[in-house]
């Protein structure tokens, strides 16, 4: 996540997250620290798993104070064990003391989105078939879960309701039909947009097609109805499977030959990723 998005999607999002933290004043903090001194504190690992968010991790003490320093040794993405030191923050004690759970409430979420995320993506590898995030977001935490999915190793679906045509069962229900859906979608959208289709019979799957969907997704189908469904729209449309998919169950799907997988799982199930500043002490 660089600058750029940061100042334009972040910073307003993580001063929030801020302020929801700090209404007035950190009193503990402020009751033991009364005036500057400068400090050091370690950034460890205490669990094995994919890092992410380190750069909203800092932004979150850049915004109390753009003084503050940083020695990391790791980047998004990043593979780290259990015990490993991630990095040294240095700055204003009163600073790293009230920044201290905003920044790893962030960074241990988008940390254990990654991990999940990759444990899944793993189970993909050689099938050709690409994992998917979903819309199934923490509310003002999309910019930051769906970065973690990418850190993770899988993709971002579309980012929101203005990114990409999607019907859904009752969009298909509200415009009477199918074939119907797709037609005004088609009237509607700019030329370059695709326009994606939820199936969820081969009967479905067949209207879709013969109107003219560009994606196809199948969703909560059994596998071999799905292997059928596949084979249906070779050539014609490509495919994205959906409904429920966890690591527990994904391996039924893996050979499917479906061009993309969704689980809404990545951002709504994934466990954080233990993480922990310790070690604060006065410097200079």
């Amino acid at each position: 996540m660089n600058s750029i998005t940061m100042a334009l999607n972040a910073d307003e999002l993580i001063m929030s997250a801020l302020r929801e933290d700090i209404t007035s004043e950190d009193i503990t903090t402020n009751a033991v620290m009364r005036e500057y001194k400068k400090g050091e504190v370690e950034l460890i690992c205490k669990q094995d798993g994919i890092i992410a968010g380190l750069e909203v991790f800092k932004r979150v003490f850049e915004l109390l104070d753009p003084e503050t320093e940083f020695e990391l040794y790791n980047k998004d993405g990043d593979r780290v064990e259990n015990g490993k030191l991630i990095g040294k923050i240095r700055g204003d004690i009163r600073v790293l003391l009230s920044g201290e759970r905003t920044a790893l409430n962030y960074l241990q979420r988008m940390s254990g989105i990654a991990t999940y995320t990759n444990e899944i993506a793993r189970l993909l590898e050689g099938s050709g078939t690409k994992l998917l995030d979903t819309r199934k977001t923490t509310p003002n935490m999309r910019v930051f879960e769906k970065y973690a999915v990418k850190a993770g190793g899988g993709y971002n679906h579309r980012y929101n309701l203005s990114d990409g045509i999607l019907l859904k069962d009752n969009h298909i229900g509200a415009a009477g039909g199918v074939a119907e859906a797709v037609r005004m979608a088609k009237e509607y959208a700019p030329f370059v947009r695709k326009i994606e289709v939820e199936v969820e019979s081969l009967e479905m799957l067949r209207e879709a097609l013969d109107a003219g969907a560009d994606i196809v997704m199948l969703d909560n189908m059994p596998p071999e109805q799905m292997r059928e469904a596949v084979e249906m729209a070779k050539g014609r449309a490509e495919t994205e499977c959906s409904g429920n998919v966890t690591r527990k169950n994904i391996a039924r799907l893996v050979d499917i030959g479906v061009d993309y997988i969704s689980s809404g799982a990545l951002t709504h199930s994934a466990p954080i990723m233990d993480l922990s500043l310790k070690n604060l002490h006065p410097i200079e």
